[in-house]
């Protein structure tokens, strides 16, 4: 009997003590996965953003150095001919209806990185899917005020994505403001997120 007794004592387990530390240590891993998930997710979130507000400028600054806007000019190949970029001239109606020209107009320009052919070539965002600078008009799924002539369309971006560019840019309510998605962003996926230009 003596050597069961001895058996028993010379056979370890874990302790309470150790069992705490080895979850305390899983909770920590699994915390900086999710913090990490969440650090990716602001990233692309800022990058929406900032994608925006850059595409914005471009278009401003396009105007600005040849009084008309991208895709519309209708003087673009005199324009854009030292670019070493063959561009298609738009007409010059004052809006940007053309908007596969307008990429084109804008990278050869040299206000955007990139390569546009001009008939099909589209932006993306940081989730996969295109971005446009057109003219403003509901029959693009989603309509900004109207003070805002044109607009950059942002296609399929999840419900709570959209949300947080809406408030990050505007007052984060889908139905107001310059930034206007195309559905509640309690859906799964909103169609268009519209930002006024």
């Amino acid at each position: 009997m003596k050597t069961k007794t001895k058996k028993r004592k010379n056979e370890k387990g874990f302790t309470l003590v150790e069992l705490a530390i080895v979850l305390v240590i899983v909770g920590l891993l699994l915390g900086a996965v999710l913090k990490g998930q969440q650090m990716i997710e602001n990233a692309k979130i800022k990058a929406v953003v900032d994608q925006a507000k850059s595409l914005i400028a471009a278009t401003h600054a396009y105007n600005d150095r040849y009084g008309q806007l991208p895709g519309d000019d209708n003087q673009a190949t005199t324009h854009l001919s030292q670019s070493g970029c063959t561009v298609a001239n738009g007409n010059n109606d004052g809006y940007m209806w053309e908007y596969f020209a307008v990429n084109e107009h804008l990278a050869c320009g040299g206000f955007i990185t990139g390569s546009y052919n001009g008939t099909s070539d589209t932006m993306k965002h940081k989730f996969d899917s295109n971005v446009y600078v057109l003219v403003n008009n509901s029959g693009y799924g989603i309509t900004v005020p109207a003070i805002y002539r044109h607009m950059i369309r942002f296609d399929n971006l999840p419900g709570t994505i959209a949300e947080a560019v809406d408030r990050l840019l505007d007052d984060g309510i889908y139905t107001t403001g310059s930034v206007r998605g195309s559905a509640a962003y309690t859906n799964t996926t909103v169609q268009y997120l519209g930002v006024g230009i």
